[in-house]
């Protein structure tokens, strides 16, 4: 386990420290917090999320394994995740380590990247009120990647 200092200001947010005033935050391809429409998309915890889902996805379509969950984590002051976690369940057709390797290649995990990369400042979110945020064409965390 590597323990990473975070900033001890909490009011930084995501546009300067990156997880906003949740702290560390823990996404897997399945939420497991609060709900996701008391945020915009710039909170970490939504629009990771949303993220992994989208490569979790992506990872299965490529062929890289049959099944997929992610998880990731970020501290307050830190841009980058602080740690990235993937399981196939025995599943992927190569190590998970290329796995991890070929998703930080093809992927900005940075919370600007995530939001820039899935349009989160777009007035998307009306459409997530009605049967759910995931699911569903019409969200870019639903659309396939070559990886």
């Amino acid at each position: 386990m590597n323990i990473v200092k975070q900033s001890n200001d909490i009011a930084i947010g995501v546009d300067e420290g990156g997880a906003g005033d949740q702290g560390i935050m823990f996404g897997y391809a399945h939420h497991g917090g609060g709900a996701f429409s008391g945020k915009d998309g710039t909170k970490v915890d939504r629009s990771a999320s949303y993220m992994l889902r989208h490569i979790a996805k992506c990872v299965v379509a490529n062929g890289l394994a049959r099944k997929c969950e992610i998880q990731i984590s970020y501290g307050i002051g830190m841009k980058n995740p602080i740690s990235f976690y993937i399981d196939c369940f025995g599943t992927n057709r190569i190590p998970e380590i290329d796995i991890i390797n070929i998703i930080k290649d093809t992927f900005d995990l940075t919370p600007e990247g995530i939001i820039e990369y899935l349009k989160l400042k777009e007035p998307i979110y009306s459409k997530t009120t009605n049967y759910g945020h995931f699911g569903r064409d019409g969200f870019t965390w639903e659309e396939l990647k070559q990886i």
